[in-house]
């Protein structure tokens, strides 16, 4: 190789991108396309497959309440698999490359088990390998603390550290899945939904925390704080991709598309002060509440659980306590659905139609809440799937442009 790359590029890819040894060596080929290129490559690699759910579930087989730390140690160890498995794949191109663990290039975070927050990036090792002309491969959803603890960045958390790597070594930053991009709406779900060509990092961000699957919240929030673009694209390189950057798009719809979460709760308080206890309890459990609302009669958090966990004992547990407080009056438990754009709270009206449709597909909401760029209603899962797909065909197929 005779040209010496002159840029970095951070790619990450996805436990089903790599869930098997032909994946693997799909994915090797893609990196060894970019290295001839011309660019220096640091790829970012999830688990194999559903490795991390299955090593969840065998530790809960051991014991009904596993340990924070050793539950780290456990699950970090799937990354490492992948990574070593990875790299393996690219020599086998033809190419240097080395696997480092999250610690081995520098990733700090807090003593947070389970739900680390990366707190600074030290990539000297990764530039030292860049600089000898190795791809190197990193171990996704992990760090170390300041006490030199495993820590794991919780669901989507190899997103974040692909964006906090691309941040520290000034890379752009490429993250690869089953999908080509953002949609307005889960394909599976709702067969009308179209790819997005670009949005803000405030409107991913929202589509994340509503539901859609493609970018974890946190990891967009970091690139937001960075201003790092960001590129979804399928794996195999077919189909288009969308681009997330700071700036949004003109010509823009004002609802960009519509998520769902199929596990929800709205806990009520009866006022400011009692909802503020509420939220406070449910950062101890590492619970961050979607919104917030309050008014003269009652206040109110909404929370939900991981749309990958079908069950989460610890999650249910948190809500219970939270639900058990003194300054509680209850709660409303449901799925949420939700439209997402610059119409939420611009557009006259709005929250009256979104009524109407939640109403004529057969779900009498439980509640609706307007936070942000988010308009979301509580309603019954069994429903979820055929409100979805009517909010898309009113708001995203016929909508307007800002």
């Amino acid at each position: 190789m005779d040209a010496q790359p002159t840029r970095i590029v951070v790619q990450k890819y996805g436990g089903s991108s790599v869930a098997d040894v032909e994946r693997l060596r799909q994915v090797a080929r893609r990196i060894a396309q970019a290295r001839q290129g011309g660019a220096h490559v640091v790829a970012v690699v999830s688990a194999m497959g559903k490795t991390t759910d299955q090593l969840v579930r065998l530790a809960h087989e051991v014991t009904d309440t596993p340990d924070r730390r050793e539950l780290d140690m456990l699950l970090s160890a799937g990354e490492r698999i992948a990574m070593a498995l990875l790299a393996m794949a690219v020599r086998a191109e033809g190419l240097a490359a080395t696997s480092l663990t999250g610690s081995q290039c520098g990733i700090l975070t807090n003593d947070s088990a389970g739900n680390a927050r990366i707190v600074e990036v030290r990539p000297f090792r990764v530039q030292d390998a860049l600089a000898q002309g190795h791809v190197v491969i990193v171990a996704g959803f992990q760090g170390t603390s300041w006490r030199r603890e495993v820590t794991t960045l919780g669901r989507g958390g190899s997103d974040t550290t692909a964006v906090a790597l691309a941040a520290a070594l000034g890379a752009d930053c490429e993250i690869y899945s089953d999908v080509d991009g953002i949609y307005s709406a889960d394909p599976r779900l709702v067969t009308a939904a179209r790819r997005i060509d670009a949005l803000s990092h405030d409107e991913t961000l929202a589509l994340a925390r509503a539901g859609a699957k493609v970018l974890a919240a946190d990891a967009v929030a970091l690139a937001r704080m960075h201003g790092i673009a960001l590129y979804a694209r399928r794996t195999d390189g077919t189909g288009g991709e969308t681009v997330v950057r700071l700036d949004a798009p003109r010509d823009r719809p004002w609802v960009s598309g519509v998520a769902g979460r199929p596990h929800a709760v709205l806990l009520r308080a009866r006022d400011a002060a009692g909802a503020e206890a509420m939220i406070a309890a449910l950062a101890d459990a590492h619970l961050c509440p979607l919104a917030v609302t309050a008014d003269a009669a009652a206040a109110d958090v909404l929370v939900a659980r991981d749309v990958a966990d079908a069950v989460d004992p610890a999650f249910d547990r948190a809500v219970a306590a939270v639900e058990a407080m003194p300054g509680s009056i209850g709660a409303l438990r449901g799925a949420l659905a939700s439209i997402v754009g610059p119409a939420v709270g611009r557009e006259p009206g709005l929250i009256t139609a979104f009524r109407e449709i939640v109403r004529a597909s057969g779900a009498e909401p439980l509640a609706v809440v307007a936070h942000g760029l988010t308009l979301s209603a509580l309603v019954d899962p069994m429903v979820l799937t055929p409100v979805l797909a009517a909010l898309h065909a009113r708001f995203v197929a016929e909508g307007a442009h800002a």
